[in-house]
């Protein structure tokens, strides 16, 4: 009986996915926006399909065109901007030499273990990304688990994507035994929008193998705005908590969505209240498309100091941006030396 019901978990999750939104059309019938404001800027989805789950939906506002949420998944006429310094591959990871698999750290190798998503964030890095060209079959587990054993200095495995966690559990579950064979290991990273969008996601089934894994689990959410932690998520996000596992939250800055100290303080405050730390605030990667996103440096670098004001220290997000060929994120203040 036990996994008949755990069955069923996973069944909800992957339903709701299948009723997820592609037309701009009929998102925009939905939340009451006005056709004309909806048409203008349809034909974007042509630079990157649009994609979001009926959950995510709920949590806009209708008629409300400059809602936080909507204006992260509503394509744009401003992706047709040409911008100086926004590529197609702004973090040059296209061209790897395992595909499927980046090695950008020392110490942690990120898998690419699903190319979709259950939401097709507007500002993705990896828009553009070739997810057929870096499918990660059996072939690239292989090569996973050699260049783990061949790297001694590799002690983490970052699960990323797309999103991890449209993988099943079945199929996260033969993954991580094969990981825990490799007694160099001690982490197991999953980076995941999925339990925002897709709160049902969080199965119990999961946690559990995860708190019986002798790898420490971490979970990293991207949650951008307050009104992204609804009540499933911070009941699921206990869930997993109860099962030991860390939970810890990255943002991106975004113009006109979360550039604000009082929408970031608020979002930290509701994080923490679920029990996730936040980890990181990211300067914008720029990526071709999402230029109208980009907040300034010195935008940014006041926000951070006004985060800094309100907030106890442990809630403040570090502001970091990514520079292709680092070893590391790099903190906003030395990215401008």
């Amino acid at each position: 009986m036990p996994d008949a019901v755990a069955f069923s978990v996973r069944a909800a999750w992957q339903q709701e996915l299948a009723q997820a939104i592609r037309d701009p059309l009929q998102l925009g019938q939905l939340l009451d926006l006005p056709q004309s404001w909806v048409q203008q800027h349809a034909g974007a989805r042509e630079l990157f399909p649009m994609m979001v789950t009926r959950h995510f939906v709920k949590l806009m506002t209708h008629g409300d065109c400059n809602d936080p949420l909507l204006k992260q998944v509503m394509p744009s006429a401003d992706e047709y901007l040409e911008r100086d310094g926004f590529v197609v591959d702004p973090l040059q990871e296209q061209n790897n030499e395992h595909p499927g698999i980046l090695h950008k750290y020392k110490s942690r190798v990120l898998v690419i273990l699903r190319g979709g998503c259950a939401i097709n964030c507007r500002y993705c890095f990896r828009r553009h990304f070739p997810y057929a060209d870096h499918h990660f079959g059996s072939e690239q587990r292989h090569q996973l688990l050699d260049l783990i054993r061949q790297d001694a200095a590799i002690n983490e495995v970052i699960l990323s994507g797309g999103d991890p966690l449209l993988a099943t559990d079945a199929q996260l579950d033969r993954l991580l035994t094969e990981l825990e064979s490799l007694p160099q290991l001690r982490r197991i990273r999953i980076h995941s929008r999925l339990p925002v969008v897709l709160p049902s996601r969080l199965t119990q089934q999961l946690a559990k193998r995860l708190e019986q894994s002798r790898l420490q689990s971490i979970l990293v959410l991207h949650a951008n705005h307050p009104n992204e932690i609804a009540t499933e998520l911070a009941q699921g996000l206990e869930l997993w908590a109860r099962h030991g596992i860390t939970l810890l939250n990255q943002s991106v800055l975004l113009r006109g969505v979360n550039d604000e100290v009082e929408v970031l303080s608020d979002l930290s405050e509701k994080l923490f209240a679920a029990q996730v730390l936040p980890y990181y605030l990211h300067q914008l990667d720029a990526v071709k498309g999402a230029s109208h996103f980009a907040v300034t440096d010195a935008d940014a670098l006041a926000i951070a100091e006004g985060l800094r004001a309100a907030l106890p220290g442990f809630l403040v997000p570090r502001l970091v941006r990514e520079i292709a060929g680092e070893p590391s994120k790099t903190p906003l203040e030395l990215s401008r030396c």
